[in-house]
């Protein structure tokens, strides 16, 4: 019997969630709790209040007391006034995703969740969390009118993308005898990039820039100065030329330039990965090769299956394979 408690726990909890959510699996842009998506208990403060409610009625009874009523008809009205201000705590409230950035694999997802307080009354007191979480993380003030902020960390575990978990709302707010709360299903998702592998593979040397610029790379031989163009290695940047022209006071970034032999590429090929490593593995050693890449300023060009970049270098080459690695095998769809 004690073995069967855990599957009729899981059972009640599916059974619970289908119900609550079945028409809330998908909540696309803003949303607003209407009072219908609030729900509200006592709390332990609560049900102590409401016993001592019922043992001041029963003194009052026996002893014909007009202010032994008096006074337990009226901290019964404080408790009803506390339970609708609970719960128009949270209803009428707006809510709406912020962004997401990617992350790597074994990182934490950071969702935005923006809120809005339509109303002339401030909202205080709002905890907000997953409800994977148990209980809620982080506690907001939302003033009348305006909006408010706030990130939620959920782990990414594994490339792809990785979509919002339900957000549960709770208040106890002003006198803490109700617990009210409310379930929310961002419209939010992040691209989970694969975990660079740790330590990384050295680059492909054939046809691969070097560093320094010398060699193959054909800038043995200095031709002059030109403007500075994203991609240029720091190294070779024309610091005495840039002393005398202040970037700050209109001056321009200017680099030294190279000529001689043609310039190799720098090649990252899924296809060119030794056999014997596993797919994640492959995925890892690229976005390691990726980051290598960039972090060296060497130009490079990526392939994996109908995916063929560069030669380039910058934000939008690196996002644009990393992505491909992610999405690599699954569905592409945004």
């Amino acid at each position: 019997m004690p073995a069967a408690l855990p599957s009729l726990r899981s059972l009640y909890r599916r059974g619970r969630d289908q119900w609550l959510f079945r028409l809330r699996a998908h909540e696309p842009g803003t949303v607003s709790l209407t009072m219908r998506r609030v729900f509200i208990v006592p709390t332990g403060a609560g049900l102590a209040f409401a016993l001592l409610l019922l043992v001041m009625l029963i003194g009052a009874l026996n002893y014909s007391l007009g202010l032994g009523f008096a006074l337990t008809f009226f901290a019964g009205a404080c408790a009803v006034a506390d339970m609708v201000l609970t719960a128009r705590n949270l209803a009428g409230l707006r809510l709406a995703p912020g962004r997401a950035q990617p992350v790597f694999a074994g990182e934490a997802a950071r969702f935005e969740l923006l809120l809005h307080n339509p109303g002339r009354r401030d909202r205080f007191a709002l905890w907000l969390g997953f409800q994977a979480d148990g209980q809620p993380r982080q506690a907001v003030d939302v003033a009348a009118g305006a909006g408010a902020a706030l990130v939620l960390a959920a782990p990414a575990l594994q490339r792809g993308w990785l979509a919002a978990p339900r957000v549960r709302l709770v208040t106890r707010f002003p006198l803490g005898l109700f617990r009210a709360w409310s379930y929310w299903q961002p419209d939010a998702r992040v691209l989970v990039y694969p975990a660079p592998e740790l330590p990384a593979a050295a680059l492909p040397s054939a046809g691969a820039a070097s560093e320094d610029g010398h060699g193959t790379v054909g800038l043995d031989n200095f031709a002059g100065i030109r403007a500075y163009q994203p991609g240029d290695a720091l190294r070779h940047l024309a610091w005495r030329q840039i002393a005398r022209h202040d970037p700050a006071l209109g001056g321009q970034l200017v680099t030294k330039h190279f000529e001689g032999g043609a310039v190799a590429e720098l090649g990252l090929d899924f296809a060119a990965l030794p056999a014997a490593l596993g797919l994640e593995q492959k995925l890892s050693r690229m976005a390691a090769w990726v980051l290598e890449a960039e972090q060296r300023a060497l130009p490079y060009r990526f392939r994996l299956a109908q995916h063929d970049y560069g030669p380039a270098l910058g934000d939008a080459h690196r996002a644009a394979c990393l992505r491909a690695l992610a999405l690599y095998g699954q569905d592409e769809a945004p």
